[in-house]
């Protein structure tokens, strides 16, 4: 498959559309969030907990993804656990901690939220060949992992 012709963009032609991106997610997730009964925050570790799949993740998992302290996501916890987004599981190493795993009715509830919105973008991804796929993949998880760094260190 060759590529389609693209327009010519400078570095800040980028970062001014990545900022629209983020911008536009942030408001998006925020209505996903309004929509399913939940915070960003909330939203924000129910994902995390879907993308682990099958392997359920420990609230420290999702202090750190969160960016919370671990009493702060133990709420959290109580809300998804409450709002039937989740339940929790004992570790089996270590008694004193609980595993998080998702109610699979709850994946249905947003995968009906966020599905379109994927199908959307894989459309736009469509447009691409397998090698300019491959570098916006390690564009953003470069990108990811800087942003991760950055706030670490910064907040």
């Amino acid at each position: 498959m060759e590529g389609k012709p693209r327009p010519v963009a400078s570095a800040a032609d980028v970062l001014s559309a990545l900022d629209d991106l983020v911008a536009t997610n942030i408001v998006g997730k925020q209505e996903f969030a309004r929509n399913l009964g939940l915070s960003i925050t909330d939203l924000t570790c129910f994902a995390h907990v879907l993308e682990s799949g099958d392997a359920p993740v420990t609230a420290g998992d999702l202090a750190d993804r969160a960016n919370v302290t671990t009493g702060a996501v133990t709420g959290i916890i109580n809300r998804l656990e409450r709002g039937g987004f989740v339940t929790r599981q004992p570790d089996p190493d270590d008694r004193r901690r609980v595993r998080v795993a998702a109610v699979p009715a709850a994946a249905e509830r947003v995968q009906a939220v966020y599905g379109p919105y994927r199908a959307r973008l894989a459309s736009l991804f469509a447009d691409y060949t397998p090698d300019e796929i491959a570098v916006l993949a390690d564009w953003m998880s470069r990108a990811s992992t800087l942003a991760r760094d950055y706030v670490d260190d910064s907040c």
